[in-house]
């Protein structure tokens, strides 16, 4: 069994995910090989297309979220991503179990755990049927019939019982903050009726994208557990590799492993980028200290950069300043190499602006 080294990893990850060098490639055909882009935020999306991508614009994510060949939604992790309408109806389903466990959480217990959660979906579908409405909307309707002390709750937990989809508004590209979320049944948005869950179909998309990986790795990535029976089903379908400690890494027996010598551009990453969610174990993009630095600001979503492809610092926009936080030192032609990369994203997260940018001291 061929070994595979962390470097190698890394290489193969960058490539897979498109980050060795930009593509031309429209942008729903981006979403859809990375199977499904993390967008709570709702302008991170766009620049992680952005620095994938040779000629995209924002325009273009837009017009796709408004035509509904993209859908806004909560899928894996039990978050909200992006995913092409296609990919929504096999996958909503796969990942639907770990989206409603989120209902044992003390945030839903608090607030329906008295209330019939039947009644509840029901009442909740016959609201919607027919309408896109707010959450303030849906919330003061559902809380005349089922009173509770959290009624503004009530929406989000009728998301968990219920397949329902974002208005392109909510994703679209603009403001940083406070955003309208409107909501509508998925089968009613999409024109169409969900499919069965499709484990094996999920496996073998994210082992496209993210492959090499273990088993951990892809549960971590959809957010679902008991897939090691799946795998085992599908093992003389997979090339198996093993990593530096000895775990096997499964992979799709044609696709590419890059050269761990492969030379690799700076690389801006949004906040909750593919790239660096993708596994459980993400050392081959980002060390186990570099990850110590964020973890109790993880969940806010903090963007990265990448020099020699792994993750160096992070970068925020601080008013018209697009500030780079180095978290090791940089050569003189790392510095000039991550001063050129800020230099091309400060036009896109500051359109028309006169933007500045600044590195501190690592």
């Amino acid at each position: 069994m061929t070994e595979i080294s962390p470097r190698r990893l890394n290489r193969t990850l960058l490539t897979r995910q498109l980050l060795t060098e930009r593509v031309t490639m429209p942008a729903a055909e981006l979403i859809r090989h990375l199977v499904a882009v993390q967008g709570q935020e709702a302008n991170w999306p766009f620049i992680g297309l952005w620095t994938r991508l040779t000629d995209f614009r924002t325009a273009e994510l837009d017009a796709l979220l408004r035509d509904r060949t993209i859908v806004r939604a909560t899928m894996i992790r039990r978050t909200v991503h992006l995913a092409t309408a296609a990919d929504y109806r096999w996958l909503y389903p796969t990942v639907r179990p770990a989206v409603e466990s989120q209902l044992r959480l003390a945030y839903y217990r608090e607030a329906v755990e008295h209330l019939d959660h039947t009644e509840l979906r029901t009442a909740g579908r016959n609201l919607l049927t027919g309408r896109t409405l707010t959450r303030t909307e849906i919330s003061r309707t559902l809380a005349e019939r089922f009173p509770t002390p959290y009624p503004e709750r009530l929406p989000a937990a009728l998301g968990l019982l219920t397949p329902v989809v974002h208005n392109p508004e909510a994703g679209a590209w603009g403001a940083w903050r406070n955003r309208r979320v409107s909501i509508s049944l998925a089968e009613e948005w999409l024109g169409a009726p969900l499919d069965a869950p499709a484990p094996d179909t999920m496996i073998l998309r994210y082992l496209a994208a993210f492959g090499p990986a273990t088993v951990a790795d892809v549960q971590s990535w959809s957010g679902t557990t008991k897939l090691t029976e799946v795998i085992e089903r599908l093992r003389p379908r997979l090339r198996v590799l093993r990593d530096e400690s000895g775990r096997e890494l499964f992979d799709l027996p044609d696709a590419p492993l890059a050269d761990a010598d492969l030379p690799v551009p700076v690389r801006f990453l949004p906040a909750f980028d593919n790239a660096l969610l993708g596994h459980k174990d993400r050392s081959r993009v980002i060390s186990d200290a570099d990850r110590a630095r964020i973890a109790k600001i993880a969940s806010g979503g903090v963007p990265m950069y990448l020099v020699d492809g792994f993750v160096h610092g992070r970068w925020d926009l601080d008013g018209d300043t697009l500030r780079v936080t180095p978290w090791h030192p940089l050569t003189p032609a790392e510095e000039a190499a991550v001063y050129a990369a800020a230099e091309e994203l400060l036009p896109v997260v500051l359109p028309g602006g006169n933007g500045e940018i600044r590195i501190t001291p690592a």
